[in-house]
């Protein structure tokens, strides 16, 4: 059970804290698809404690997203402290801390995964931002830095210490990064030794394998991260697979050109026309993947900046897909 404050779910499946990725728009297309919790993209708390507008814009969310969490990183406990107060400021569900993240210009500064190579430390840090919010505070690491030093055991024990009402899990080391294949046998490992629930992340790239890492490990949630990019429809047949037993039919164009519009309106009201237009190109991969004359597609639509733009390109492709179906009936 992902119980949590006020938050309980049975079998709770989350959108993960992605950089550039998990803004508000696309946290609401997740929410509207299933997505039983959602969280921020990873925010800066040195940017937040020295009051940059653009690291405090992250922080924004909406009544409509709720449960919602917050997930902030950083090496210094004094800056972690003053952004999760910051953070708590703005209302989330929860306040995640990043201990996971595995890019160098993170772990460089001595955050995200860095923190694996000094659990008390890690320690010290969860118990000093516990203290300083009234509401509950988790944690999303890695089952350790290398093959070499696996700690999740100790850390898992040590989190819950400190005070984190929840534990995810990515099962891969820091040093695997997205390559080779996470290690789900960690997940029944670190339920035996903590009380808190333990969130399952890591190589979930379908609904199939939600389903199948809810029935291996017993995890009280599972997190999906890449696998939602481009396929907001995961948590939907994951859902439908687990309650139902099997998934009612394929997403077909009709359904992917209409989202990818929807997920662009959502952006607009939040971000601005141009703004929106400019970040959303980096979703048309995901959105068009597998359609006919998909690369000449994302290719023009690259040069387009408004929205009425896109709309309109996108129904005249919609038509081209029709048609092309036809041909080959």
């Amino acid at each position: 059970m992902f119980k949590i404050g006020k938050v309980e779910i049975e079998k709770a499946i989350l959108l993960a804290p992605m950089e550039d990725i998990t803004d508000v728009s696309f946290r609401l297309i997740c929410k509207e698809l299933g997505a039983d919790v959602v969280y921020t993209e990873f925010v800066n708390s040195e940017g937040l404690v020295r009051a940059s507008e653009k690291t405090h814009d992250k922080l924004k969310i909406i009544e409509e997203e709720r449960p919602v969490g917050i997930q902030i990183y950083g090496s210094s406990i004094e800056s972690m402290v003053g952004g999760a107060i910051i953070a708590e400021a703005e209302h989330p569900d929860l306040i995640d801390i990043n201990a996971g993240c595995w890019v160098k210009n993170v772990v460089g500064c001595g955050a995200g995964s860095a923190l694996l190579k000094d659990p008390p430390y890690m320690q010290k840090m969860v118990t000093e931002v516990v203290k300083s919010v009234s509401l509950p505070v988790t944690v999303k690491t890695r089952i350790g830095w290398d093959d070499d030093t696996i700690l999740i055991i100790e850390v898992a024990k040590r989190m819950e210490d400190a005070g984190a009402k929840a534990l995810t899990v990515h099962c891969r080391t820091r040093k695997q990064g997205h390559k080779g294949d996470a290690d789900w046998t960690w997940i029944p490992k670190v339920r035996e030794v903590v009380n808190i629930p333990v969130v399952l992340n890591g190589g979930v790239m379908s609904a199939n394998d939600v389903k199948l890492a809810f029935d291996q490990t017993g995890a009280d949630g599972v997190m999906i991260a890449r696998g939602a990019i481009g396929n907001p429809w995961i948590f939907h047949d994951a859902k439908e697979l687990m309650n139902v037993g099997s998934i009612s039919g394929v997403i077909d164009d009709k359904i992917k050109i209409k989202t990818c519009l929807r997920h662009l309106q959502l952006a607009t009201k939040v971000k601005g026309e141009r703004r929106a237009i400019l970040e959303h190109r980096k979703f048309y991969s995901g959105y068009l993947k597998g359609l006919y004359n998909a690369s000449k597609t994302r290719q023009a639509m690259m040069t387009l900046l408004d929205y009425n733009s896109v709309e309109d390109y996108l129904l005249n492709y919609l038509d081209e897909l029709q048609n092309h179906k036809l041909v080959l009936e």
